[in-house]
């Protein structure tokens, strides 16, 4: 089990509001696509395009967000991207239509994704001399908080009345407020002298941009929990629609036990890598364990519904501890925010084109879908050694570590 509390003061900080974020999160996780299919009465395919469009706006927000935290200071920026956010959530109750579903659902991306490249900083000056640990730990910090969050969207899911959707939505923009105002107690975070040569270095490593798009494509799992597992479940299986927030937390109860230990072992690019291949043959086997749910008795479905589910958390801790080392190993101090900007174009090619993605190949095609999402994944995996391998070339065997972050006094 991670260790339960922090050994230094920011650390517990960065911690406590990564757990009240993420109790929000786990609200909207659960059951946000249904929110907009079923309390907004917005269609599939709107939905689908419209999580595309934001996916595609927030790709080039996480670079520039991350260079400004590099340069500016990242605990200012950080805290006015979850201000954005919880503002663009809590309008997520007036969008009943396409273009103002778009709009909120953009700006609300969008500062998810620059919230992401601007706490990277943070975590590699307060995060001890592995801040790849930390971040695991911060991980398996997230999964208590969204398992909460995965309980009350159950709830709401099962009552079923808009107002309890609206009730998710406010809960998550609270949750984004109160975790900006709990990183005030945050000492700042000085910026980082830039080096000499090209401002946007990270755009300029070949190798690096490979490893984002691998990454990116195996992002695309995250969606299958959130998306692709709940309209399958209504629509293709006898299962009851309880059985989402049981697969969510299964999800998050495993991750919370063992991503700190997925993570610990995981030391090195290259295990990265390896890490990155295991991950891709657990998710081609966790779709095809999805797929055989329709069709069969409700007990049937839960059962395989519920493996897939587990097998899918296994692969899932593989790959977020090899983008945990692979991220950090290969970018340079002084550009982190920038290089962790970059590396989250992979999840924001996952937000635009992974839900488009699922509802295409797993819902509206059915069955043999599955298995092509399966080896979608399973092909990345297997690709992420050779791209690591080339990264690495570059650098002449030898790997950009993070430099051990100075004592807190």
């Amino acid at each position: 089990m991670p260790q339960l509390v922090p050994a230094t003061g920011p650390q517990r900080v960065i911690a406590a509001s990564n757990f009240v974020y993420t109790v929000g999160s786990g609200l909207y996780l659960t059951a946000g696509v249904l929110y907009f299919t079923q309390a907004a009465r917005l269609p599939v395919g709107q939905v689908g395009l419209g999580l595309a469009i934001a996916g595609f706006i927030s790709l080039a927000v996480g670079i520039a967000v991350g260079h400004l935290a590099d340069r500016r200071g990242a605990r200012g920026v950080y805290v006015a991207t979850l201000v954005v956010q919880a503002l663009a959530t809590a309008s997520f109750v007036l969008a009943d239509t396409f273009w103002p579903f778009v709009l909120t659902v953009s700006m609300s991306t969008g500062a998810k994704a620059a919230g992401l490249a601007a706490r990277s900083p943070l975590i590699r000056r307060y995060g001890g001399d592995r801040p790849q640990e930390f971040r695991g730990y911060l991980r398996a910090v997230s999964n208590v908080g969204i398992s909460l969050g995965a309980m009350l969207a159950g709830w709401a899911i099962q009552v079923g009345t808009q107002s309890a959707y609206h009730f998710l939505v406010i809960g998550n923009a609270i949750s984004f407020a109160a975790a900006a105002a709990v990183l005030l107690y945050l000492p700042p975070v000085k910026p980082v002298p830039s080096a000499n040569g090209p401002r946007w270095i990270a755009l300029r490593d070949h190798p690096y941009l490979l490893i984002t798009a691998l990454d990116g494509i195996m992002a695309i799992q995250f969606k299958v929990l959130t998306v692709a597992i709940p309209l399958w479940l209504v629509e293709a299986t006898t299962a009851p629609p309880w059985l989402i927030s049981g697969t969510m937390l299964a999800n998050t109860v495993l991750v919370t036990a063992l991503q700190v230990r997925a993570s610990r072992n995981i030391d090195s690019a290259m295990a990265g890598a390896r890490a990155y291949r295991r991950s891709g043959m657990a998710f081609l086997v966790s779709c095809s364990l999805v797929s055989l749910s329709a069709g069969v008795p409700a007990w049937a479905a839960v059962t395989l519904l519920m493996a897939g589910a587990v097998v899918h958390t296994v692969g899932e801790l593989w790959h977020s501890a090899a983008g945990f080392e692979v991220s950090f190993a290969l970018a340079p101090e002084h550009a982190t925010g920038q290089y962790l900007g970059v590396f989250g174009l992979g999840a924001g090619l996952s937000e635009a084109v992974g839900p488009t993605l699922l509802i295409s190949l797993c819902i509206t095609w059915g069955r043999p879908g599955w298995y092509v999402v399966g080896a979608l994944f399973a092909l990345a995996g297997l690709a992420a050694p050779f791209a690591v391998r080339w990264a690495q070339r570059p650098r002449q065997g030898r790997e950009v570590r993070p430099v051990p972050a100075k004592p807190y006094a």
